[in-house]
């Protein structure tokens, strides 16, 4: 395998020996047979050691029972070189009780004063660090699962894997890790207690996979399948993880009680107000594999402010779901594969808010986990009456069974509307077929869905439907989409930003690496990009159409990227488009042309730079924007400074405009338990400065206090350049305590 790759690595093109005709048979049959049954290699395999003494939490392996644990004597290099040699050695022990999952990872590295550290906080974004990452498969269904990363520091990350390229970093789970610098390298401590995941009771096996990064020489290391075609998260690719049959749930019952203390001051008459608030979130293990959730008196206080965009285009924008109780389960609702932010039947961002106001929750219970191939995930929620919005219930649903491993069918149901006057009901039907054994190795996948909805709807075609194919390898990247959407299909809980159009995309990706000791070398991959777009209105009449193109586009061995872009486009405006206030564009065809200059220098250095210029024609006039970053960090990832500017600067028939977001962030970190965040923005659309301030310590994983102060100040029309008055003041604080049994 590993000579393969390195031969495949060295190679700008495959080379094809075309069948016979005597052998055309036998290559259709055995392309078939890739195509529907398992591969036949033997995948890896790991056994957990029951763990016969106590672990001390303290990132050094030196209890006894680390010695008698299941050990991976090694990694493998995945990138750049499979099978590549490589002077970081790692090794991965793994130990089981009752009740707990124990991991020890040492990481050896022959210069550890190089290690990259950049990051401190959770759920902070580790590519920039050094850092190990772990994935469990625990319904052993190569679809959904879990995954747990940290990095030399402690930093913890986690999520949900709903796909091979679906992950989700907002779950927060109960689990700790522990971690020591050596002088030979580091290494880390895991405690994940089997209550914090959802598994089929008596199950031996799991899949299970790790991947080690090594940041300043960008190098990925991984237990099973270190193939460039692999994607880390496509759990058809993990191997497998024995003697975790033995663990238990217990009750599996969690009770966190929280208490809230709210302060608003205003600016105005309303003056300064109080108040205290007391609710609760359980979760019950119904069976081991099905989890109920409950919460009462909801509140997400302690949730981080959205990061604001700027809209140029006349459709909404999608902004991602961080509140916890939303979160947790989120991939067990994913719909179909790769309709992104195009369409999404439900969307929990629609509850609790409407029309960017807040709308209290009484209650809510949810339902998510398995039965045999059978996947449950349902959500019903009580919302509360608030000035002009009545209350509401809401409820949404996902089923889904497994037809065989590569091919899972589902449904998708959501009733009720958050206006709370409004009747709606959609339901969804989809089906996802994937392999990762296509050609002996490479991804494949088809997916289909349709979705009508029912209720106070307009006239017109209430239903959506639409069909998907992607090859997403390491050399070619290909993929093919064709989506209805009826002028009538109203999702209430769910993101539709064009209704009544039939959208078509292709895109094709050549990703050559060069041959090592060419005068290309510096380079450790291309990326030729070509992709079509277009959208067209139920009659057939295109509104919008986009050529995008990217003739250079490389990324160093360093890690430093640039990038040159050509994109002509075509928007048809039906009526008139304000774009900017008492700008308006007409109605009318436009044909324009776009270019784009991007240079980005490598996330694992301290300073990392960033610069992009989209530039050209836009509608009946020109349009640059101008986006620049910056970040730094510290030696020991404690503190890290961001600050990115978006400028816009239009200039068309109707008239000029300038549109800027401003926005920074400080994270300061005492402790990977102890974090201290500012986030600052500041956009010439609202002509509002928001600062959002977050201390969140969490005594002991499961037991969290925060202490939130947003305040905000707004920038009188008419007034000098530099004059804010303050419009807005909060101060809350949450403190929430987990019990378990």
């Amino acid at each position: 395998m590993a000579a393969l790759a390195d031969d495949r690595i060295k190679t700008w093109q495959h080379r094809r020996t075309p069948c016979a005709t005597g052998r055309a048979v036998a290559c259709f049959l055995v392309l078939t047979y890739l195509i529907w049954h398992p591969a036949l290699a033997d995948s890896k395999r790991i056994v957990a050691a029951p763990a016969r003494s106590a672990i001390v939490m303290d990132g050094v392996l030196d209890e006894p029972a680390w010695s008698q644990a299941g050990v991976i004597r090694n990694l493998v290099q995945q990138s750049p070189v499979p099978g590549g040699a490589t002077p970081y050695q790692t090794e991965v022990r793994i130990l089981v009780d009752r009740d707990t999952l124990y991991l020890g990872i040492t990481c050896l590295d022959p210069q550890p004063d190089l290690i990259a550290v950049h990051k401190y906080k959770r759920d902070a974004r580790l590519g920039s660090d050094d850092n190990v990452v772990l994935v469990f498969d625990t319904f052993a269904d190569q679809r959904s699962g879990f995954f747990f990363r940290t990095n030399a520091v402690g930093a913890r990350v986690d999520g949900l894997v709903s796909g091979p390229r679906d992950r989700s970093d907002d779950w927060d789970g109960i689990w700790d890790v522990r971690t020591q610098r050596t002088g030979s390298g580091w290494t880390a401590e895991f405690v994940i207690p089997a209550r914090s995941l959802r598994f089929t009771p008596g199950l031996d096996h799991w899949g299970f996979n790790v991947e080690r990064f090594v940041a300043r020489d960008r190098i990925r290391l991984r237990w099973s399948e270190p193939v460039l075609d692999a994607g880390f998260f496509d759990l058809k690719r993990a191997g497998m993880l024995a003697g975790v049959g033995k663990l238990e749930q217990g009750v599996g019952l969690d009770i966190s009680p929280f208490s809230t203390g709210l302060v608003n001051t205003g600016f105005g008459p309303e003056g300064v107000s109080k108040q205290g608030r007391f609710g609760l979130d359980a979760s019950y293990n119904i069976t081991p594999e099905l989890t109920g959730v409950l919460t009462v008196n909801t509140d997400f206080g302690e949730t981080e402010v959205d990061s604001r965009q700027v809209n140029l285009t006349r459709f909404s924008l999608f902004f991602p779901e961080k509140r916890t109780f939303f979160a947790q389960g989120s991939n067990q609702f994913g719909f179909a594969q790769g309709l992104g932010s195009r369409f999404i039947p439900f969307f929990s961002r629609r509850i609790g808010l409407f029309d960017d106001r807040r709308v209290p929750i009484n209650a809510g219970v949810k339902l998510i986990g398995r039965n045999g191939p059978w996947g449950i995930a349902a959500l019903d929620v009580q919302t509360r009456d608030v000035a002009n919005i009545a209350a509401t219930n809401l409820f949404a649903g996902r089923f889904s069974y497994d037809v065989s491993p590569k091919l899972r069918i589902g449904t998708m149901i959501t009733h009720g509307d958050p206006d709370g006057v409004e009747d709606n009901t959609l339901v969804g039907v989809d089906a996802v077929w994937q392999t990762s054994e296509f050609l002996g190795g490479k991804d494949l996948s088809f997916s289909s869905w349709l979705a009508p909805s029912s209720g106070d709807l307009a006239d017109g075609q209430e239903t959506g439907w639409g069909l998907r194919a992607q090859y997403p390898n390491d050399l070619w990247d290909f993929a093919v989409r064709y989506d209805v959407f009826g002028d009538a299909l109203d999702p209430a809980l769910g993101f539709l930003p064009r209704p009544g159009t039939r959208q078509f995309a292709a895109r094709a990706a050549y990703k050559p690496r060069p041959v090592e000791g060419s005068a290309l070398d510096w380079v450790r991959q291309f990326f030729v990009e070509f992709s079509y777009s277009q959208v067209a209105g139920l009659d057939g009449i295109t509104q919008s159409r986009r050529l995008f193109t990217a003739p250079l586009n490389f990324t160093t061995d360093d890690g430093d990227r640039a990038e040159l872009n050509w994109s002509p486009r075509f928007e048809r405006l039906d009526e008139p488009f304000e774009i900017a206030p008492g700008v308006i564009i007409p109605v009318g065809s436009y044909h324009f042309t776009r270019y784009r200059v991007e240079a980005e220098s490598a996330r694992t250095r301290s300073w990392q730079v960033r610069n992009t210029v989209w530039f050209g024609e836009f509608f009946d006039g020109h349009l640059t924007q101008w986006e620049k970053s910056v970040s730094w960090s510290n030696g020991s990832g404690q503190l890290r400074l961001e600050l990115s500017l978006e400028d816009n600067f239009g200039h068309l028939r109707e008239g000029n405009f300038v549109n800027r977001l401003w926005q920074g962030r400080i994270d300061y970190s005492i402790t990977p338990d102890i974090s201290i965040s500012s986030f600052i923005q500041y956009d010439s659309d609202s002509r509002d400065v928001g600062m959002n301030n977050r201390f969140r310590w969490t005594i002991h994983p499961g037991k969290d206090l925060f202490v939130v102060w947003n305040r905000n100040w707004t920038h009188p029309i008419g007034s000098d350049q530099y004059s804010l008055s303050p419009a807005a003041d909060q101060v809350l604080v949450k403190l929430v305590w987990t019990f378990r049994s």
